[in-house]
């Protein structure tokens, strides 16, 4: 059974670091060593691996992703979320992490984030040893 972490969001496109969260969950799940499966099961949500040294570049990802795919753009899904769902697709559903000694091996500057793209809301994460 994977562990869940909850996510709460604040705006409507934004990048969450989680990196902490996940952190706790490998090792309340006893991983020591292999890889760790990084999920979200909604479909305007997304998880990703990204830098982690400059917040500004979240900024710059939520931004971009605003301009590529608008809002408002001329969708036929009647829930005015179509962009959402095609920011989700670009970002996948999940990441995975090499677990090494019990430790996330990520990229001097990486982290993990929630990519929220229909917020606010509270999103799940799963976390799964494979």
């Amino acid at each position: 059974m994977p562990e869940t972490i909850r996510v709460p969001t604040t705006q409507r496109c934004e990048l969450v670091e989680i990196t902490e969260k996940v952190r706790r969950a490998v090792t309340k799940l006893g991983v020591r060593d292999g890889v760790c499966l990084v999920y979200t099961p909604h479909t305007t949500a997304g998880v990703c691996i990204n830098e982690n040294a400059d917040p500004d570049v979240r900024a710059d990802v939520a931004r971009f992703l605003a301009a590529l795919i608008p809002q408002n753009a001329d969708f036929a899904h009647v829930e005015g979320n179509s962009d959402s769902h095609i920011k989700a697709i670009l970002t996948g559903a999940s990441a995975v992490v090499i677990v090494e000694d019990g430790r996330l091996l990520l990229g001097r500057w990486q982290g993990i984030y929630l990519a929220e793209f229909d917020g606010p809301r509270h999103r799940d994460v799963w976390i799964k040893p494979l």
